[in-house]
């Protein structure tokens, strides 16, 4: 490599890595990128975008199952596992390829191979061809995270499976277990459920979606359940005895330890940051359960080193890691105008059947924080186009203070809620109040009407129901 001295260097091509080296060379600064592994990181090519794909081919084989609702017939529908699979594949594909054309486009060095930080501003990779050293004044560390793995319950890939596995199954599991009830787990639940799978979900906390409103959880169970699912919350799977074809899980759950049998089993226990073999503990980086601790711009308290997204803790959302990234290379660029990332305010969206979306404090929350809050709900069941759609099962939700009107929280159950979330991401950062949206004239017939009459109600002015 002809070139070794840079103003920046990335560690991970993931979204956050990527989208900060764009932008530090859309500033003009000479960037490099480091990727051990394929250009878009998890997100791209097993997280985000793959599952999407797979979700969308569930949801059309379901909507295709009731096809007579709508006046259609669709006689003998079925599925190929493998092609669903391989258009997954072929998605990611594409998506990986984009990401190098971008990295071309804005002249940005990329580097394939394992980096680790010897000395401050220096990056050696380890590449197919020998160690390249790469220097530069600031290097953004943006190596993501990966599933974890609890004692005894270590993926095999064969009965037991992480996400990747789950991604690109050899096999359509017939009685599934899955370990944990955030998104990745409830996504590849409803995946599989949606396919036929009987499914099962157990999750340690008090409820599943446990990061989410309570009333949008237990409406989520409800939906769950009616599509067949079986759920077990405060319930927690003590080990897994392997056999032939075959899981026995030790579930505990109220006291009790009970036996059950499964062909399948996915992991979904959460994640744990990509901190080893890069150096931090000698150059002084802190690094507390497996992410790097860093101040509000991303700064890790070494001169010239930051960390980014999943690696730099919650949430664990691409889109953040991706404005970190921006915020980060403007930050380097020496732009005045820079502002920190606020988590509150960024939206989680579950991908499942229903949709799952929402941004800042949940009522609970809320109410914890000291606010005197006025909650406004608006059922799918009343919206127009809802019922068009044959999606009459959702509920919005939003919470405001009483005093203020300032929107402190929304969140969303229903088909579609995962695009229409933006609306109030959009009213936060604006610092909007109760009276800005209800001022705001929506369009009809949409989904979007919903979020009006939410904040209607909370102020006892709904009108459509």
């Amino acid at each position: 490599m002809a070139e070794t001295s840079f103003d920046v260097v990335v560690v991970g091509a993931g979204p956050g890595g990527y989208v900060a080296a764009i932008r530090a060379a859309q500033l003009g600064l000479k960037v490099a990128i480091v990727e051990r592994e394929h250009m878009g990181g998890i997100c791209l090519n097993w997280g985000c975008i793959p599952t999407k794909a797979m979700l969308r081919s569930s949801e059309v084989f379901h909507l295709m199952h009731r096809a007579k609702e709508f006046g259609l017939k669709a006689d003998g529908v079925d599925y190929d596992l493998d092609a669903v699979v391989a258009r997954s594949r072929a998605i990611a594909k594409q998506l990986n390829s984009g990401v190098s054309h971008l990295m071309k486009k804005n002249k940005v060095t990329v580097v394939m191979g394992e980096a680790s930080l010897p000395a401050k501003g220096t990056v050696a990779v380890k590449t197919d061809k020998g160690t390249e050293t790469l220097r530069a004044p600031h290097v953004v560390l943006a190596t993501g995270a990966r599933a974890r793995e609890l004692p005894g319950l270590e993926a095999d890939g064969d009965l037991v499976w992480t996400y990747k596995h789950a991604l690109t199954p050899k096999r359509m599991p017939k009685k599934l277990l899955v370990i944990g009830s955030g998104a990745i787990g409830i996504e590849f639940a409803s995946f599989y459920n949606t396919l036929g799978t009987e499914t099962t979900v157990v999750e340690v906390m008090d409820r599943i979606l446990p990061v989410e409103d309570a009333e949008i959880s237990g409406f989520a169970k409800k939906q769950f359940e009616k599509q067949g699912m079986t759920i077990r919350e405060k319930a927690m799977v003590k080990s897994l005895e392997r056999g032939k074809g075959t899981v026995t899980a030790q579930i505990e759950q109220g006291g009790k330890t009970t036996a059950e049998t499964f062909d399948t089993v996915i992991s979904a226990v959460g994640i744990v940051g990509n901190t080893e073999g890069l150096g931090l503990e000698a150059l002084g980086v802190r690094v507390e359960k497996t992410h790097v601790v860093t101040d509000a711009y991303c700064r890790t308290g070494v001169e010239g080193l930051y960390a980014i997204g999943d690696l730099a803790g919650a949430p664990w959302l691409a889109h953040k890691a991706s404005h970190e990234g921006v915020m980060v290379a403007e930050l380097i660029a020496g732009r005045n105008d820079v502002h920190p990332v606020t988590p509150d305010s960024i939206a989680g969206c579950t991908y499942c059947q229903p949709q799952i979306a929402s941004v800042g404090m949940t009522e609970a929350q809320a109410k914890e924080a000291g606010h005197k809050i006025k909650v406004g709900r608006f059922p799918f069941i009343g919206n127009g186009k809802a019922i068009a759609l044959g999606e009459p099962e959702g509920m919005i939700k939003t919470v405001f203070d009483a005093g203020t009107g300032e929107l402190l929280g929304a969140h969303m159950v229903g088909a579609e809620v995962t695009e229409l979330i933006q609306g109030y991401v959009v009213g936060r950062q604006l610092e909007t109040t109760e009276e800005d949206l209800m001022n705001t004239v929506f369009p009809h017939p949409t989904l979007s009407e919903m979020m009006h009459e939410s904040v209607l109600d909370a102020y006892g002015r709904a009108l459509h129901f």
